[in-house]
């Protein structure tokens, strides 16, 4: 190991990059004035040499005892946590709330400027992604605006931007691009600043710098969030995106797996995960959404998949995690190393137990797909009428346990259509199941169906790779960014179809929340994890689901405050209420912010022991996002009890 020598260029008591608005120097030792640069001014870190990106560049102690003793300034702000040194324990129990812009203990122009230095200019402050369409802003481009109006529903969209998310419900609103000639534009919800890590010891200067200030810190991978757990006012974002890391290996071998492997980079997306490992002739697991980031939220919140009947969750093929964890320390976490956090990563959710930075994950064989899609109407002016429609989708739920049972992956959605009902099916399909065989098991769904005089069309498709079977239009394109709309979840139990007298109910509880207007995003499958999977803290209500339904609804732009609010308690209060008594789960990355009891929900019999572990790693909480681990504790200041912005002062709860 080498370490990066720090030039006598040492930050004294001027300036930074331009990108905080100081002048381009800064006063040595010696007290020469000279520009103020990259160069100039070495980032903050040990190059490991036997360690691939992004491990390759760290914080160690010999890089913060290099620049103690050079004197840089305010240098004590980006110190590990040994649990032992009064700064960080005085810093982080100041106040009932998290530092936030305006507060005295607000870090000054100054102390941004020297986090910039160190992280190699990595340091972004935040200029909303819909500034560019208001005259106001400073930053107006109408060429800008446009394109981003135009691609506005696209994810891509937003995991470019460095703090942008799907959801801009929870931030408020506040510079919505659409509305850049009628009004003004503000943070409302988005971080202050954002780190665009590239190398590990970005990410750790900022854990330790919003750690010791008592910074609310949090975590960005793509912003495919329906919760608002990428967004914080006041906050300090790390923006995962860039670490795109794909690296295969032939064969690797842990006390639980022997066999192929891929290196995945933070920032790594489903789409580019399936190309890749096209590429190297295997099969790999991640979500149907293309622009979900597989080592971010995806596998921390367990992460469901078209494999998921034949493989299990997302973070079922997690063999080890690289993790900068809140004490600022990176380690690895593996069933033969930091036991616990290996347990907890693999589904404990995100924003808790540190940032995760690559995983190490099984690649599967290569294998052949069999599956349909559809569109059926339902309605007066179809050849379905709305009861034969019912009728129909009783008869294929009331099959769920059996398909479930041979690998099936059944995605569909529902959509009121006024009069009726819009059908889709994107797609139903069984990995490693021929065409032939695939056709004999759908075959007395459909003679049921066409005794009752359900008029349907399959259009049948097999592939002999998943990469086909994804990427030629069987799975349908995601429209991301609606702001007026809001999810949520449950994951339906086999043991509810054990009674007939219940399953009925439970699907009449399931129609009448569709009859009232909720659209219906279906799953069969049965994530069960395989043989020899080593435990994890993956939410116990997916191992025995075998139907997984997403519900909500929009509203009008403009309602009324109160209008607002009968919305959001019909969602969580009354169309909930109603199917939790068969489905106790909820699936916490697609699910409802304002869960009345997200621990048992979300969680199931793993929170008890998620909760020691958030407690020992992160006692001073530098790590929240609503309903994970341990949220309990604080909330987000000035919010209704019926919807939780991300667009106030972090605060903990009066006990």
């Amino acid at each position: 190991m080498a370490v990066l020598s720090l030039p006598r260029a040492l930050l004294l008591a001027g300036a930074a990059l331009p990108l905080l608005g100081f002048a381009q120097t800064i006063t040595t030792q010696e007290g020469e004035v000279i520009p103020a640069n990259e160069i100039t001014v070495a980032p903050a870190a040990e190059v490991v040499q036997d360690e691939p990106e992004p491990a390759a560049l760290q914080l160690t102690d010999a890089v913060l005892a290099n620049l103690t003793a050079y004197q840089l300034s305010n240098i004590e702000l980006f110190l590990f946590d040994s649990n032992t040194t009064s700064t960080s324990v005085k810093r982080t129990e100041v106040g009932d709330c998290k530092v936030y812009p305006g507060d005295a203990r607000w870090p000054s122009r100054l102390v941004w400027s020297v986090f910039n230095l160190l992280s190699g200019g990595a340091l972004i402050e935040t200029v909303p992604i819909g500034a560019v369409c208001y005259p106001n802003s400073g930053v107006y481009d109408s060429a800008k605006c446009q394109n981003i109006i135009d691609n506005w529903t696209q994810s891509a969209t937003h995991a470019s931007d460095p703090t942008s998310v799907m959801s801009p419900l929870f931030q408020g609103e506040t510079c919505m691009p659409q509305n850049g000639n009628s009004s003004h534009c503000t943070l409302g919800g988005f971080p202050s600043y954002a780190v665009k890590a590239t190398s590990v010891y970005q990410i750790q200067l900022a854990v330790n710098f919003a750690r010791n200030m008592g910074l609310r810190l949090i975590v960005k991978n793509t912003g495919h969030d329906f919760l608002g757990k990428s967004l914080g006012a006041g906050a300090l974002s790390i923006w995962t995106h860039n670490l795109k890391t794909i690296k295969f290996k032939k064969s690797v071998k842990t006390p639980s797996y022997s066999g192929p492997a891929i290196e995945l980079g933070a920032g790594v997306q489903v789409g580019e995960l399936y190309a890749a490992a096209n590429e190297f002739g295997v099969t790999a697991v991640g979500g149907e959404c293309k622009g979900v980031g597989v080592a971010g939220g995806y596998s921390a919140g367990g992460g469901h998949s078209p494999l998921s009947s034949k493989f299990g969750l997302g973070s079922d093929q997690i063999l080890s995690l690289d993790v900068v964890l809140p004490n600022g320390r990176f380690v690895t976490a593996s069933e033969t190393e930091n036991e616990d956090l290996f347990w907890a990563l693999r589904g404990g959710g995100g924003s808790t137990f540190g940032v995760v930075t690559s995983i190490l994950v099984k690649a599967h064989p290569k294998m052949n797909f069999s599956g349909l899609t559809w569109t059926i109407m339902a309605g007066p002016d179809t050849a379905n009428s709305n009861d034969v429609f019912w009728q129909a989708m009783y008869a294929y739920w009331a099959k769920f346990p059996e398909f479930a049972a041979k690998g099936s992956y059944g995605y569909g959605s529902i959509f009121p259509t006024g009069t009726g009902y819009m059908w889709s099916m994107n797609p139903w399909l069984v990995p490693g199941m021929a065409l032939a065989d695939f056709k004999a098991m759908v075959q007395p769904l459909f003679d049921e169906w066409t005794a009752m005089g359900f008029s349907f069309t399959p259009v049948f498709f097999e592939h002999d790779n998943f990469y086909d079977t994804w990427s030629t239009g069987h799975f349908p394109t995601e429209a991301v960014a609606n702001s007026n709309l809001r999810t949520a979840s449950r994951l339906f139990p086999r043991s509810a179809w054990a009674n007939e007298t219940e399953r009925v109910a439970m699907f009449d509880a399931v129609r009448s929340v569709v009859e009232e207007g909720s659209a219906l995003i279906q799953y069969n499958m049965n994530p069960a994890a395989p043989a020899g999977t080593p435990a994890s803290g993956a939410n116990s209500h997916w191992r025995d689901a075998v139907w997984f339904g997403i519900m909500g609804t929009g509203w009008a732009p403009g309602i009324s405050q109160a209008e607002l609010e009968a919305v959001q308690r019909k969602i969580t209060d009354d169309w909930m209420g109603r199917l939790r008594p068969y489905g106790p789960g909820g699936y916490m990355n697609e699910g409802d912010v304002m869960e009345p009891d997200f621990a048992e929900a979300f969680f199931g019999t793993n929170y008890d022991r998620l909760l020691q572990i958030k407690r020992r790693v992160d006692p001073y909480d530098v790590f929240w996002a609503p309903t994970a681990v341990g949220s309990e504790r604080w909330k987000v200041a000035g919010q209704p009890d019926w919807l939780t912005l991300q667009t106030g002062k972090l605060c903990k709860v009066s006990n």
